[in-house]
């Protein structure tokens, strides 16, 4: 996925869960944070983050913060971003067959999945989330606890028994990772939702992205961990 014009600026405060302040060339700014989590291992004063420039003349702010510096690593903390690059990458990389039927956000019983696939003869439900959180190169997912992520794994688990094939890709939103944990040490519900929805044969994933200024693309896979101790 492509962004448009992006800039470089050095991120001051976040008062709340939607607005940042960020300095660029010297001036104070107001932008939107496309990002309601906490981040707060990434948004940290005096750190360089990217952001996009808007091209609509009439919106509050002009810009959007879409990533961030930690450290050296690159990371894309658009909430957004995890679901355009997947559908980019779904109906491009082979993985669903030559020509795959990749239609977005589909209901099935409660819930609302990222997508529903078609291809070859195969129904499939999928699961996008995007992960930010990363320590020691190991990815954690959620860095908050999360009611609906946990339902989203019982109800996938719930389409395998009515015949569909069903997947949760977690989407690092980053590179150069080593392996994925589900975050028990915030989400133990999560985490035992994520591995009982394994053990039913719901196919768990999670892959690298090649993240620059101004794109992200999914690159390669990475394995997946269901039990193991949090860095």
């Amino acid at each position: 996925m492509q962004y448009g014009k992006t800039v470089l600026g050095r991120f001051l405060s976040r008062p709340n869960r939607f607005i940042a302040y960020v300095e660029i060339d010297g001036r104070e700014i107001v932008c939107h944070v496309k990002n309601t989590g906490r981040c707060k291992e990434l948004l940290v004063p005096g750190a360089t983050v990217v952001l996009e420039k808007s091209d609509n003349p009439a919106r509050k702010t002009a810009y959007d913060l879409i990533a961030v510096y930690k450290g050296e690593k690159l990371i894309n903390m658009d909430s957004m971003a995890p679901n355009k690059a997947f559908g980019e990458w779904a109906e491009a990389s082979g993985f669903f067959g030559a020509h795959p039927t990749v239609k977005a956000e589909r209901t099935y019983a409660d819930s609302r999945f990222d997508f529903y696939i078609e291809t070859e003869g195969r129904k499939i439900f999928v699961e996008v989330k995007g992960v930010t959180l990363e320590k020691d190169g190991v990815l954690m997912f959620p860095d908050a606890p999360t009611t609906r992520g946990a339902k989203h794994m019982r109800e996938l688990a719930q389409a395998m028994r009515e015949g569909y094939e069903a997947m949760v890709f977690f989407v690092a939103q980053m590179e150069d990772c080593l392996h994925f944990l589900p975050n028990e040490n915030t989400d133990p519900a999560f985490a035992l939702a994520l591995r009982e929805a394994a053990m039913q044969g719901v196919q768990v994933y999670c892959i690298n992205c090649k993240v620059t200024e101004d794109t992200m693309t999914l690159d390669r896979p990475i394995p997946v961990y269901l039990k193991g101790k949090n860095p």
